[in-house]
């Protein structure tokens, strides 16, 4: 089997909510995804998504995504789709970094691996390890009681894990804690996600203001060093998530025991090959996984839940359900939200078919 042709198309995803806030100010209001289709000659097609959450989140940008896949797609042309590995060493010498451009084009080689071997890619990533993954539901920024609010919402539908996003001012943030940690039961999880927002002084503050709560303190500061300062003064269970980005720098985290759980985010670690790696590292430490992306619909659902299924229940903290979130489907037959859980489907590959007549004419076209 060949790879005979790369398509890509820019899609607008708009949110439920209108606006998607976090830390320092930032918010998106219409998501800008990027759907991947890789053609073979034996009339195999896969497909994957990647949606970077805006262009101050990661270093990473929707345009970004397309301009990287101009530079790849040559270099992957009549190359076996199913040989993964030398997929990936393609792709890291045509274009050295930018592990989230190469996420979809290894994304969418998993799905025609998945698809030649008649497989459900949850089997191909190592077999069902759960029946049902439990989702987190995350709690834009806002004032303390309208996250309040929100989240006694969501937890009617079903959700008993939450990301509460903070990394604005400390004060207010840890009041926003209190508030939403109030009208939780005992055994809901609350995770307080920064999301590199709080100087290493104001981190320090709100764990010390927080330290009789039952709360997950998340990704505090901009870099490693100030989190793990931060690590080592609270007994709060301890979250990383922007500063793993990859195997090395999850490598060395465990070896400094850095944090209680990672939140592994597919397209930002390169795609299913590498975000496997990991898994299997963490499953092997002991150390649990938020398995998710950086925002993405139906497809990246669909990537996200394959990757969660195959993961060991007890290691596996939470995952998300991206396309609860929006306004538009953009593929057939990828996982629903049920009272808080979602699985993945037993078709092979990932399982959906892309609404392409919908999708109007392709940004992107290498054969």
């Amino acid at each position: 089997m060949k790879i005979t042709g790369i398509k890509a198309w820019q899609i607008d995803l708009p949110l439920k909510e209108g606006r998607y806030s976090w830390s320092n100010g930032n918010f998106v209001e219409i998501f800008d995804t990027t759907v991947v289709a890789v053609e073979t000659d034996e009339g195999v097609t896969g497909y994957a998504e990647c949606c970077p959450l805006g262009s101050a989140y990661l270093p990473a940008y929707a345009r970004g995504v397309r301009s990287g896949i101009r530079e790849i797609a040559p270099a992957l042309i009549g190359l076996d789709p199913t040989n993964l590995g030398a997929i990936n060493r393609a792709m890291d010498s045509a274009l050295r970094g930018h592990a989230y451009v190469k996420a979809p084009l290894d994304i969418a080689c998993w799905d025609i691996l998945g698809k030649a071997a008649g497989q459900p890619l949850y089997t191909l990533l190592g077999g069902a390890a759960q029946e049902q993954i439990a989702l987190y539901r995350a709690i834009s920024q806002e004032a303390p009681e309208v996250m309040a609010r929100k989240i006694a919402g969501y937890r009617a539908e079903g959700y008993t894990k939450f990301q509460l996003k903070v990394g604005g001012d400390a004060d207010e943030d840890i009041a926003r804690i209190r508030a939403c940690r109030n009208i939780l039961e005992p055994s809901d999880v609350l995770v307080a996600d920064a999301n590199t927002g709080w100087t290493r002084a104001e981190a320090a503050r709100v764990v010390a203001a927080v330290a009789d709560l039952d709360v997950y303190i998340e990704q505090p500061c901009p870099t490693y060093e100030e989190s793990l300062s931060v690590r080592r003064r609270t007994a709060r269970p301890f979250v990383l998530d922007e500063v793993i980005e990859g195997p090395q720098m999850l490598a060395r985290a465990l070896a400094d025991d850095a944090m209680d759980v990672i939140n592994l985010k597919i397209s930002k670690v390169g795609g299913l090959t590498k975000a496997r790696l990991m898994r299997d590292m963490c499953v092997a430490s002991g150390t649990l996984m938020t398995i998710e992306d950086t925002w993405g619909g139906d497809i990246v659902t669909a990537a996200i839940a394959h990757l969660a299924l195959s993961t060991p229940a007890e290691f596996c903290f939470s995952a998300t359900d991206f396309n609860s979130y929006g306004t538009r489907d953009i593929a057939d037959g990828a996982p629903k939200r049920v009272d808080g859980f979602m699985t993945a489907c037993d078709r092979p590959g990932l399982g959906v078919t892309p609404m392409i007549d919908g999708f109007g004419d392709p940004d992107i076209c290498f054969s």
